[in-house]
């Protein structure tokens, strides 16, 4: 179950990284509901993301705390 939960959150952000702010709430969303191992994964990935996308940078910062 909670892969599939850590799937979907991939899905969702992927789906709204056209606006940064949305994009922001959801990786707030996320990291309340994935476990630890899974936020680091989520981390790698939002990275791999911001390179595409810089302007998502911004949210980066909640990862890191």
């Amino acid at each position: 179950m909670a892969r599939a939960m850590f799937e979907y959150t991939k899905t969702v952000l992927d789906k709204v990284s056209f606006d940064a702010s949305l994009f922001c709430k959801e990786v707030k969303k996320a990291l309340q509901r994935l476990l630890p191992h899974e936020i680091e994964e989520l981390r790698l990935w939002i990275v791999a993301l911001t390179k595409q996308n810089p302007e998502l940078n911004q949210c980066l910062i909640y990862l890191n705390t």
